[in-house]
């Protein structure tokens, strides 16, 4: 149980420092502090539902909230200011809060965190404060949940179900969580309890998590998958965005895992302050070192977690079997070996990992096969949200006419498209604004076909779309939606997008869908 430094529980921001520290457990008096939480959306709720049952006094501030949702905040104990969130609202100022709870979506520069930094009021994310409140629900032996770390640009979600997947085969109790859906919060308030939370972090939550001090976070394994510009609109500058991802490596215990094809997450971990005792650990495509997890003559190898590392490894799969599971893509091949590495890290055993791969599946919306017909194939991958993404995924056809575009978050498209030039057949471009797409495509394919589609109406992007790439693709090529874009112009989220081109396709093949491939297909 953590020693209280408390003052006047009822206090404001004045006693924030001293009495903030001395909540680092459930168990912690937080009776009467005043939080103010930004944003109702699923991460919110949590939050203040949360707080609200440790007897918090708690605020909601929100621009717009699911009427069911807006309701259980009075339920619950809470209070909801609906406000334009352009100025600081009175009723913010009134309640004069002790700390600040920010949802993902709040950038560093908004009016309210502006404000709350100006007053010296803490602002925190919802992983701190999980962080904080972890021993809710404890192991037999009294101890909370480990926890796992996955970030990086692409491949998050894959490799914290894959994690998950293989801990879990091995006997564990295991919750993938975090920005995969499901809160921290909820997951440690699971009465179940946990042996393991596998937790998937965005840039947003990492930039609000504190490196040292009392009660920082500490997990037993971290990873960043790899490191390309994103998200520059609400972090500001590529430096800030890599700091942010930087975090998770900070006071980890057992291993650092790292992208060997990607220099920067290498540079994180050298750079990282972490407990005494941890290991890095380089997973990549080539022959692994020491210390590291790869692929030697067509098998997954782990030469990171046995004794006799410098001269022999152990094999976990091999690429003809992760072929027949739809998963040997080079971009899934490294989150495989990344989320092998974190699972090794907590002990799972090699053979577990092989039987456990045998039977994964990837996500619905990733580079998911929809239909083969007239030897042209059809592939969803939808949450290649970003030019890094989208490129790992062009680089497993070797002809593509690529449906591409959408809000690009301030990041530059034309690298991406003047390095996949010489494999495209042709291009259909999407999305409210697509003059970024048009001028990259003028500047460094001025003779590759491409089409727009110009409707303002959701229910046509797809169908339109659909049309003209069949009109280019020709026996051999790809057809594949990878937008390299968030959804969000057009679309409620990328989910919808993916599920729109799919059911285009079909009706569009009509009776020729019947060649469909099975869901998951491995890439030509």
């Amino acid at each position: 149980m953590a020693v209280e430094l408390v003052s006047d529980p009822s206090a404001g921001p004045g006693d924030g420092g001293t009495r903030l520290d001395g909540l680092t457990s459930w168990q912690s008096d937080w009776r009467g502090l005043r939080v103010a939480v930004l944003g109702l959306g699923v991460t919110g709720f949590a939050v203040a539902d949360t707080l609200t049952e440790l007897g918090s006094e708690v605020l909601v501030v929100a621009s717009q909230a699911q009427d069911e949702r807006a309701k259980l905040v009075e339920v619950i104990g809470a209070r909801l200011v609906q406000t334009d969130l352009t100025s600081v609202p009175q009723d913010l100022i009134d309640f004069d809060p002790g700390v600040v709870v920010a949802s993902p979506g709040f950038h560093p520069d908004h009016p309210l965190l502006v404000w709350a930094a100006e007053r010296g009021v803490p602002v925190w994310g919802d992983i701190e404060l999980a962080w904080r409140l972890r021993d809710k629900v404890v192991r037999p032996d009294g101890t909370p949940a480990s926890w796992i770390l996955v970030t990086g640009t692409n491949g998050k979600t894959t490799t914290v179900r894959l994690t998950a997947t293989l801990i879990a085969a091995a006997g564990h109790r295991v919750a993938p969580c975090g920005n995969i859906g499901i809160p921290v919060l909820d997951a440690i308030r699971d009465p179940q309890g946990w042996d393991f939370l596998v937790v998937e972090l965005s840039s947003y939550q990492l930039h609000h998590i504190r490196r040292d001090g009392i009660g920082s976070l500490s997990p037993l394994a971290s990873v960043c998958l790899n490191l390309a510009d994103d998200h520059l609109d609400w972090h500001g500058t590529p430096e800030a965005y890599r700091e942010a991802k930087a975090t998770v490596y900070a006071n980890t215990a057992i291993a650092c895992v790292y992208n060997k094809a990607d220099a920067a997450t290498e540079a994180m971990v050298r750079d990282a302050e972490v407990s005494e005792g941890a290991r890095a650990i380089g997973f990549g495509l080539g022959v692994p070192g020491p210390s590291d997890f790869g692929i030697v003559d067509g098998i997954l190898c782990d030469r990171a977690f046995l004794d006799d590392r410098h001269r022999s490894a152990i094999e976990l799969t091999t690429l003809s079997e992760l072929a027949r599971a739809g998963l040997d893509a080079p971009h899934v091949v490294a989150n495989i070996l990344a989320a092998s590495a974190l699972a090794r890290a907590v002990g799972v055993e090699p053979a577990v990992i092989r039987d456990a791969l045998g039977a994964f599946r990837l996500d619905a919306h990733r580079i998911e096969t929809v239909a083969v017909s007239g030897g042209i194939r059809w592939v969803d991958d939808s949450k290649a949200t970003n030019p890094h993404a989208a490129m790992a995924s062009l680089r497993a056809y070797p002809s593509v006419v690529w449906v591409v575009g959408g809000l690009l978050k301030g990041v530059d498209i034309d690298t991406l498209v003047s390095g996949q030039a010489s494999r495209l057949r042709g291009a259909v471009i999407i999305g409210v604004d697509r003059s970024a797409l048009r001028e990259a495509f003028r500047r460094h394919a001025p003779e590759l076909p491409v089409s727009e589609v110009d409707t303002d109406d959701t229910g046509q992007v797809m169908p339109n779309a659909v049309r003209l790439a069949a009109e280019i693709a020709q026996t051999g090529d790809t057809v594949l939606l990878a937008p390299a874009a968030a959804s969000m112009d057009q679309f409620s989220d990328y989910g919808e997008r993916g599920a729109l081109f799919a059911q285009a396709v079909r009706e569009f093949l009509g009776g020729e869908a019947g060649e469909q491939s099975a869901s998951g297909d491995s890439p030509a």
